[in-house]
């Protein structure tokens, strides 16, 4: 019988036991598909869909004769089909059913990705609204920028999460293809309407030409995805650990009841799991490299991708998932200390409202070139003398010439910067 995936396991789609149970579901539906022409008789194909089975022990004894995995795998199923099995695999070659598995395969694994982005986002714009008011600093180059809100950073992920479930759906769409045309795609020894049944039964499109194989770049698309998604995850993962880092400690990974960070320091608390993630992305975007070079086959086809792809295409996806997952439970459990958010504002004794003072006074009709010198001169006292920016910039006469004392004051307030993040947030209905 046809069996379609829909366990939750990324590991076990990736397994042997279903690789070759989603061939076996090609095979079937072209037997299928041959007995509806009429090419085969239907009393076959009925037989072969009640006796058709394997046993992977027997598939790798088989193949240790062989050399050959497809005709292995064939062998193994004729032993408990019989005489019927001559209809099995007719006018195909080993590529044909293999291929359209493997997409079948990548199809299924998209799913599972999806929904894991899915539930990412959603956790995601929960917190981005818990803490859509909540002031923090903005770093640019590491150096404190101006306040923002620590929501609107996870708003930002938000989106590029959104961007990345846009991306994966496209990638799901291209690798959701299949090919039975034959040795060199020419339908040689298959009528062309068999790769069209066979593929409406299993939710595929026919590619509109192969060689003896899909082409690569399918694959490749898929994989790049995969890289950008995983990417992704590293950006986020590597805020959350310099946002954990000792001098700043803004947020940090949830701490469990008896967990321990270092076998030697008792007092370390690690961002582990953000490190894992941004670790495992390297992965990923090795592993797109390799498919990019498996594009270019010799001719109508070579084997060089296939050993490639039995280790990127379970690897990178299972990667993705796990790391998408924890992610997902680290921002969910994510410590956050707005308290420390609104110490670290201020540590710079108002360093990051100098934009703010630059612009009043050139609001008062002076060059910006000389304010800017007016403004910084007293923002590098600050810096290498540890004088205080505010009580100089008062005391400085350039300024003090076009600035009153209360419209400095107002310069001073970071509440100025967030009045329009309810207008961003609206952009993503939080």
């Amino acid at each position: 019988m046809i069996e379609r995936y829909t366990g939750p396991e990324m590991g076990h789609l990736w397994s042997i036991e279903n690789e070759w149970q989603t061939i076996l579901n090609v095979e079937l539906a072209a037997c299928d598909a041959m007995a509806e022409l009429g090419e085969i008789p239907k009393e076959a194909a009925e037989n072969i869909r009640a006796k058709a089975k394997f046993e992977v022990s027997r598939i790798l004894e088989i193949e240790a004769v062989t050399h050959h995995d497809i005709i292995a795998f064939l062998t193994n199923v004729a032993e408990h089909v019989g005489d019927d099995s001559k209809y099995i695999h007719k006018g195909l070659t080993s590529s044909d059913v293999k291929d359209t598995a493997i997409c079948m395969m990548m199809r299924d694994s998209a799913d599972i990705i999806l929904a894991d982005l899915r539930a990412f986002r959603e956790v995601l714009r929960r917190r981005a609204a818990e803490f859509k008011h909540t002031p923090c600093i903005g770093r640019t180059h590491g150096i404190h920028a101006e306040p923002m809100t620590f929501g609107l950073k996870l708003a930002l992920w938000s989106a590029e999460i959104e961007r990345d479930i846009e991306r994966v759906e496209h990638a799901k769409k291209i690798v959701s293809v299949g090919k039975l045309s034959g040795a060199v795609g020419t339908y040689s020894n298959i009528d062309p309407r068999i790769e069209e049944l066979v593929c409406k039964k299993l939710g595929l499109v026919p590619v509109p030409l192969a060689t003896q194989v899909i082409q690569r770049d399918r694959h490749a698309e898929y994989m790049t995805t995969l890289a950008i998604v995983a990417s992704t995850l590293e950006k986020i993962a590597t805020e959350v650990r310099n946002l954990q880092r000792t001098d700043i400690r803004e947020a940090e990974e949830y701490f469990s009841p008896g967990q321990k960070g270092s076998s030697a320091m008792p007092h370390k608390r690690n961002p582990i799991n953000c490190e894992r993630v941004s670790g495992m992305a390297r992965l990923v975007r090795g592993n797109a490299v390799a498919a990019m070079e498996d594009i270019a086959l010799w001719h109508e086809r070579d084997i060089s991708h296939s050993s490639v792809e039995r280790v990127i295409l379970p690897d990178s996806t299972i990667n993705v998932d796990y790391c998408t997952r924890k992610l997902t439970n680290i921002i969910d459990k994510l410590l956050v200390y707005p308290e420390a958010m609104l110490h670290n504002m201020e540590r710079t004794g108002g360093l990051i409202y100098s934009q703010r003072l630059l612009l009043a006074v050139v609001g008062k009709g002076v060059l910006r070139e000389d304010a800017y010198k007016w403004v910084q001169r007293n923002a590098m006292k600050r810096w290498m003398e540890g004088e205080d920016f505010r009580t100089n910039v008062e005391k400085d006469p350039d300024i003090t010439k076009y600035l009153t004392k209360e419209e400095i004051d107002e310069c001073f307030d970071y509440q100025y910067f967030l009045r329009h993040v309810d207008k961003i947030m609206e952009r993503f209905g939080i």
